[in-house]
């Protein structure tokens, strides 16, 4: 069986690597987008299992991202995991009635 693929969708490099160089060590697999558009393109050929997903992203932001995969047969159950500073409550609610878990 192979590892799960996770793909890491953040635009802050720091973060990014640190997040992938953990799921890394966890022995997952891990792609990286610094952009919604860039992981749209990914995921057009490279199957994932899980999206960690930064909500604030420049150009599409990570709430659209979420709503076009969950809009999407190919990628609607793709669990979605929302990485963000924001701690609003009606952000949070959004974000899981968009289809986030």
């Amino acid at each position: 069986m192979s590892a799960p693929r996770i793909l890491v969708v953040e635009d802050d490099p720091q973060i990014q690597e640190l997040v992938g160089y953990n799921l890394g060590k966890e022995g997952f697999v891990v792609l990286s987008a610094l952009s919604a558009e860039t992981a749209l393109r990914l995921l057009e050929d490279q199957p994932v299992d899980l999206v960690i997903l930064d909500l604030m992203l420049p150009g599409m932001d990570g709430m659209t991202l979420c709503r076009r995969l969950k809009g999407q047969s190919k990628t609607q159950d793709i669990p979605v995991i929302m990485l963000t500073a924001k701690s609003e409550e009606g952000d949070i609610v959004a974000g899981l009635e968009i289809g986030a878990d």
